[in-house]
């Protein structure tokens, strides 16, 4: 049992050594609360909208220079059923 005793002993002691090096309370770890500058909802309409104007131009560029036709046509419906019209072909 002695040797019990001296390691509760020794135990103690580091305490008290720890206490007497480091006179200061540990630093107490602060969470960092993180503010968001665009909430969820504001980022999935936004990069919905970024899809559809990337479609739209895409359409334009398609239309217009590869298709060489006029860009302002793909807001025709008329030009909508032609092209539906061309892929259904039977």
């Amino acid at each position: 049992m002695s040797i019990n005793n001296n390691n509760q002993e020794a135990a103690k002691t580091r305490e008290q050594f720890k206490k007497e090096n480091n006179p200061q309370p540990a630093k107490v770890r602060r969470r960092r609360i993180r503010v968001r500058i665009l909430p969820i909802w504001l980022r999935i309409i936004i990069v919905a909208a970024l899809i559809f104007l990337s479609l739209i131009a895409g359409a334009a560029v398609g239309y217009g220079v590869i298709g060489n036709g006029e860009a302002k046509d793909i807001f025709k419906k008329s030009t909508w059923t032609h092209i539906v019209d061309l892929i259904e072909k039977e």
